[in-house]
């Protein structure tokens, strides 16, 4: 069916179009045909009046952990509704493109904070690919709401060459054999579209399972030398290499800018998390950014921070949050599943004695600033404790305040519920950050942290920070580049047929309504999540900002609700690099 959007403003998703033009824009047979004032409505279209409102194209989010979600709910609908027409899976060195079920929930729900009870079934019942090709065939199979587009993860590749064993051991390293199993599984891949690699360098991020609960990903036993070895085929075909950094030391940050440099080679396109201002270390943005100037200006380095263009706030049902792994004692409570052992293990005297060393131990690497003034309980079935902080709690009651903390959780569990802001929380910075050259907006971990975090509709957000700062009299961007910041930057520099609205591209388009961009795009709710509704996640939605939503010129999403066949049919497609 043809549509035509008729007066609406266009910001087509270029550099270029900074303030926006009025303009009609014709969509027939899943493109753009016709771009210009008063274009005749060909018979039988549809007419969208989109005077008043903004005409963009879809927004494209770069770093998304749906690697399990695309399998229950194929429709992605909490991205597609707030306008993201393009994801990106394989994040963070994780990925379902080869391997076997166990090991990769193992590898994948811990860390990402998804119930291993509910994934690994799923992957039981629908694995039927092995390799980097047939996953992406397999994903072409899918009902998709959104296009996809994926990275490998350098966790399953480092398990399909080695074995889980092998891969999860410090002491060995992988034969020659197996390092070019890896660069066969990864020339494979980008043979077969994928934009690029993940890797990971953060113990942090652990197993989950029985048989390796608690060791690091796969990816973190890696040396530098098998990044390097993994980094030339990236480099030969302008691939994107996306990395966690090791925020224990933050010194493999120049690793990563010393690798994308360009002296003698060919750039290296590389992407790490993440451009923040966290309450634990002012300066980290400052001299991240300066970092990546110099390094991009001067070494021809393509470094590119991600970044949120919205406070990181972060939810937590007891301890189930990644920040509780950045200390020993974080893990070793993390690693004990059993509600009552764990429950024990919090008030044993030694173990409280060594969480408060480690929570207490100034010069170790943090991303959580540990401020329990700051960590607000939000729900306790104990009377008169939700509302208050444990810092003021504990002043109350003449108690330590960690003892406080180790007491209410070991008292209930992840009945306890609380929040903190752990980044982002000072206005004017985040707005610096925003325009810094070496940032792409995003990092939102959609599908992932499903009780912890809510940054589906970061894009939104940041139209919203765009427009309340102009009505202020303090614009730091315009809407235009707004909109090229999230959409034709990053598909441009993922190498995907994304993020442009131009006569002859494909119709992925969102019409906003700046009215609808108001102080509801903060409002946080709970809701089912799509093929598990047992399980509740967060989410903010603010639907009167998007009127609607059209993926390959179809209308996806509009007036609040899904299309009647979204989720049946396939909407979006698989992308390759370009």
């Amino acid at each position: 069916m043809a549509l035509l959007l008729r007066g609406g403003t266009l910001f087509d998703g270029s550099p270029q179009s900074r303030g926006g033009a009025r303009a009609d824009v014709l969509v027939e047979d899943g493109v753009v045909t016709a771009i210009g004032a008063g274009l005749p409505l060909p018979p039988g279209a549809r007419e969208v009046d989109a005077r008043g409102r903004w005409v963009c194209p879809g927004f494209v989010d770069l770093h998304t952990h749906y690697d399990a979600e695309v399998e229950l709910a194929p429709a992605l609908s909490e991205s597609l509704r707030h306008g993201v027409t393009t994801v990106v899976l394989g994040s963070c060195g994780l990925s379902m493109a080869m391997g076997r079920p166990v090991d990769l929930a193992d590898m994948f729900c811990r860390v990402e904070g998804i119930p291993r009870s509910h994934v690994l079934p799923l992957l039981e019942r629908v694995k039927d690919w092995d390799s980097p090709a047939a996953y992406l065939d397999h994903l072409r199979g899918l009902a998709l709401g959104p296009n996809v587009a994926a990275l490998l993860g350098h966790s399953a590749l480092r398990v399909a060459a080695m074995g889980i064993d092998r891969a999860l051991s410090a002491e060995l390293r992988p034969t020659d054999g197996e390092h070019a199993r890896m660069r066969a599984l990864l020339e494979e891949a980008l043979d077969a579209g994928y934009i690029g690699l993940s890797i990971n360098t953060l113990p942090w991020d652990k197993m989950d399972g029985v048989a390796h609960r608690s060791k690091p990903t796969p990816s973190v036993f890696a040396t530098w030398a098998e990044y390097r070895r993994l980094m030339t085929p990236l480099r030969a075909r302008g691939r994107v290499l996306q990395g966690v950094p090791n925020l224990v030391t933050k010194v493999n940050i120049l690793l990563f800018l010393l690798a994308s440099a360009g002296i003698g080679r060919r750039t290296l396109k590389t992407t790490i998390i993440a451009l923040m201002d966290p309450k634990a270390d002012r300066l980290a943005p400052r001299l991240a950014a300066l970092a990546a100037r110099l390094f991009n200006g001067l070494l021809r380095a393509d470094l590119r921070f991600q970044a949120l263009p919205n406070p990181f706030d972060v939810y937590t049902d007891g301890l189930e949050v990644p920040v509780m792994e950045e200390i020993g004692a974080g893990t070793l409570a993390l690693h004990e599943q059993d509600p009552a052992r764990r429950a024990a293990l919090l008030r044993d005297p030694a173990f409280r004695a060594r969480f408060r060393r480690d929570w207490m131990r100034r010069w170790a690497g943090r991303a959580w600033h540990r401020d329990l003034d700051e960590a607000a309980i939000i729900a306790c079935p104990e009377p008169g404790v939700a509302g208050q902080t444990f810092g003021a709690l504990a002043r109350a009651r003449g108690v330590d305040p960690i003892d406080l903390f180790l007491d209410l959780q070991a008292q209930w569990g992840e009945a306890l519920r609380w929040r903190s802001v752990v980044a982002n929380d000072q206005p004017e910075v985040l707005e610096w950050i925003l325009t810094r050259p070496d940032i792409l907006v995003g990092f939102s971990d959609a599908g992932a942290h499903l009780r912890n975090m809510a940054y589906y509709n970061f894009p939104l957000r940041m139209l919203w920070r765009v427009k309340e700062a102009a009505a202020a009299g303090r614009p730091f961007m315009t809407v235009g580049e707004a909109v090229h910041r999230l959409t034709g930057e990053l598909a441009d520099w993922l190498g995907l047929d994304a993020g442009r609205v131009a006569v002859g591209r494909r119709a992925d388009l969102v019409l906003i309504d700046p009215a609808g961009l108001d102080a509801g795009v903060e409002a946080l709710h709970e809701a089912p999540t799509p093929g598990l509704p047992e399980l509740r996640r967060l989410v903010r939605r603010n639907d009167a900002a998007v009127p609607m939503v059209l993926v390959g010129g179809r209308v996806a999403w509009e007036a609040g609700a899904p299309a009647a066949d979204l989720g049946a049919r396939a909407f979006g497609q698989v992308l390759g690099a370009a």
